[in-house]
């Protein structure tokens, strides 16, 4: 019987092994990915490969902050979820407008 030691060598071989096979397997599909790309002159705009804020003509810009507890800050964008330390404000029950910036 193989001891914890032993296993955990064979396991190190064999993630070793499956990172090298991936690698080969990225590199290949990559290939097929650049071939076909050419052979039908895709743009990388038809590919989805452009950001919203080129497509649209406006920049990105950061967010404005809305609440503060030290440096912690949120924007309080109704998208996304709730950074954690808002939450545990709203769970025990705290009013979170005592954090808004004014």
């Amino acid at each position: 019987m193989a001891t914890y030691t032993e296993i955990q060598e064979q396991i190190k071989k064999l993630q070793e092994e499956a990172e090298k096979i991936r690698a080969g397997e990225i590199e290949a599909v990559i290939a097929d990915l650049r071939g076909k790309i050419a052979h039908y002159g895709l743009s990388a705009e038809q590919l989805g490969f452009t950001s919203s804020a080129k497509k649209s003509g406006k920049k990105a810009s950061a967010a404005t902050v809305m609440y503060r507890k030290g440096n912690l800050t949120w924007s309080g964008a109704a998208r996304g979820r709730r950074p954690d330390w808002v939450k545990e404000i709203l769970d025990a029950g705290g009013d979170l407008q005592q954090y808004r910036v004014k």
